[in-house]
């Protein structure tokens, strides 16, 4: 088992510290060369539906750890809490956004069997994209990443559907190649792009105005490249409406203890 380096450690734990204490800022560069999460908890007579839709659908959502139903303390990060450790959480009803916290411990006490799934996210691989001198546009403008709705549907399951969700970040022409590559081995979390160049393909008629995140800064000689995005099943969500969900708020993830390289092929 590759285990990360205490300095990792301590950084991962310094960010949860810091988000328990109520800091509120995009996860994307933080605990370099650390595993971040998306977070979706529903009660448990949803898990089933979910943990399906995920197996159907692998690339947008990567399942890392599956939590029995009213756990708060996952595996991957022993001592974290997954009701305060985020930096901000999404609470649903009946498919609407009913409230964004800072702290979701009452969404606990209204359903203690909540089942929560960790979900793997592209900032994950974003280590091994600076590693390799490729540009991270939204770090660099310490903004979120932009995230569209595309036109693609995802394989229902159960009582869940929706469509795939993308993040975008643009890359120069000449490292296009290298970005595939790159994200290309972690497949656990989202890998390769599922799309380069034209958004129209994906159906995104305005790029400069994400569903979610940041709008993008797209500079002369760079092309947007769109991978699969674990705000997935937020989507689903959206479009299933079941009577009540948590999950992080797009962009600001779950950080962590494991290192990317364990999930490298």
């Amino acid at each position: 088992m590759i285990s990360a380096t205490r300095r990792q450690l301590a950084e991962a734990r310094e960010a949860r510290a810091a988000y328990r204490g109520g800091l509120v800022r995009p996860t994307s560069g933080v605990a370099h060369g650390l595993v971040q999460a998306n977070l979706i908890s529903v009660p448990a007579d949803w898990a089933y539906d979910v943990l399906l839709y995920a197996q159907r659908n692998p690339q947008p959502c990567p399942v890392l750890e599956v939590l029995d139903a009213g756990a708060t303390e996952p595996a991957m990060a022993p001592g974290a809490d997954l009701r305060t450790d985020l930096p901000a959480y999404r609470v649903w009803r009946d498919g609407e956004l009913a409230e964004e916290t800072g702290d979701a411990s009452s969404a606990w006490e209204e359903h203690p069997d909540l089942v929560s799934f960790l979900i793997g996210c592209s900032f994950s691989f974003e280590a091994g994209l600076v590693e390799a001198g490729i540009p991270i546009r939204h770090q660099e403008l310490e903004r979120n990443v932009p995230m569209y709705r595309t036109c693609r549907p995802c394989a229902p399951a159960g009582r869940i559907s929706g469509e795939l969700v993308v993040s975008m970040r643009p890359i120069p022409a000449h490292r296009v190649a290298d970005a595939v590559q790159i994200s290309g081995r972690y497949p656990a979390l989202h890998g390769a792009p599922v799309h380069v160049g034209d958004p129209e393909g994906l159906g995104i008629t305005d790029i400069g105005t994400p569903d979610f995140g940041d709008a993008p800064e797209i500079g002369e000689g760079e092309i947007p490249v769109f991978w699969a995005c674990g705000v997935t099943p937020q989507a689903a969500i959206m479009a299933s409406r079941p009577p009540f969900a948590l999950t992080h708020a797009p962009g600001y993830m779950f950080v962590t203890d494991a290192p990317d390289s364990r999930y490298r092929v």
